[in-house]
């Protein structure tokens, strides 16, 4: 997957152009393989945002779109790889190696195991400029499962679509099945993370998985990007806890987080005090929060009172700077009759 020093002339002369219109301008450029720089403009493009250290690292090559659109962020990799550390590690749906390459470096050895050639040979390319020993192997994941020394951690990244395209809601359909490998890796690691689409039913997998010891449900800037499953053989409580993370950014080179965490069992017996007066303040709770469901105990973990029953906001008399999603003061509160909209409104453009 070497390129020419047309190729790369041409890529570096066009970081920022659009990479449609190039595709159709490969007839002026013979030397250059346009469909190899369009690939690698555009991934590029998308990196500079989504994986801004790979961004940075001269010499990386990148693959066909739909690759870059299902990696992790840079974001969610770095969570990821606080939640692990140890001597060995293997990640048995390697993709395009966002989450290898951060989780590995908690580790002193790895292993990336990816079916597709294509991307096995990107990773042997990109990770040691990133200054990572990983060894590759191009085969696939569930048979080099069956096979493999115990490692202390296993990561994977099931395919989330059905044979027609649509978008899976159990963890059953998805591929592969981790409910039917749950007992081999638990057995073959002492801890296991399972990255899932927030598209799936939380309760569900729940339900089809026996050894889930942690939910780790992950935001960036409000939109829900992932939801991750820890599996052990032993674990300490039969209670899984929840924890709802929403990534704010960037401060000194450190990620902000922010964080709200519960069990199932306090979210059922949790009190949920209800009003029909909207207060000074008004609270949306973060998109994490929202797919866990951790409506009523939320208000045990802060002073805030519910709507209703079937609405999401919350109201208090005094701001809560730490209430872990948006916050509003407001300034005037209408109905939604015609005349009473009309004259609120009107009220507004004074």
């Amino acid at each position: 997957m070497e390129l020419t020093t047309e190729t790369i002339r041409f890529i570096e002369e066009n970081a920022r152009a659009d990479v449609r219109s190039l595709a159709l301008q490969a007839k002026k450029y013979p030397k250059v393989d346009m469909a190899m720089a369009v690939v690698q403009i555009a991934g590029r493009q998308i990196a500079e945002a989504k994986v801004p250290t790979w961004y940075r690292t001269e010499g990386l090559l990148y693959p066909k779109h739909l690759s870059m659109e299902q990696c992790s962020s840079e974001a969610t990799a770095i969570y990821k790889a606080g939640l692990v550390e140890g001597e060995t590690f293997a990640d048995l749906t390697g993709g395009f190696g966002i989450d290898c390459s951060f989780l590995s470096r908690k580790f002193k050895k790895a292993d990336y195991v990816e079916r597709q050639a294509e991307l096995c040979e990107l990773a042997k390319h990109n990770f040691p400029l990133l200054g990572l020993n990983i060894d590759v192997h191009n085969e696939d994941g569930v048979e080099y499962l069956k096979r493999m020394q115990p490692v202390d951690c296993l990561f994977l990244d099931p395919a989330r679509r059905d044979g027609h395209g649509g978008k899976t809601v159990a963890i059953s359909d998805c591929e592969p099945d981790v409910s039917a490998l749950e007992e081999l890796l638990v057995e073959k690691a002492r801890k296991v993370m399972v990255k899932l689409s927030p598209m799936l039913d939380l309760s569900l997998a729940l339900k089809d998985l026996k050894h889930v010891c942690e939910v780790h449900i992950v935001s960036t800037d409000n939109e829900c990007k992932e939801l991750l499953l820890i599996l052990q053989k032993e674990t300490a409580s039969t209670e899984v806890s929840i924890h709802c993370i929403n990534s704010l950014g960037a401060l000194n080179g450190y990620r902000i987080y922010q964080e709200y965490a519960f069990t199932q069992e306090q979210e059922r017996t949790s009190d949920c005090p209800l009003t029909h007066e909207v207060e000074v303040y008004l609270y949306e709770p973060n998109a994490s929060i929202m797919k866990a469901g951790a409506y009523r105990s939320l208000t045990q973990a802060y002073p805030v009172k519910k709507l209703h029953p079937s609405s999401h906001l919350y109201v208090s008399p005094h701001f809560i700077e730490d209430f872990p999603g948006r916050k509003f003061q407001v300034e005037a509160v209408s109905g939604f009759g015609k005349k009473e909209l009309k004259t609120f409104l009107q009220g507004m453009e004074k």
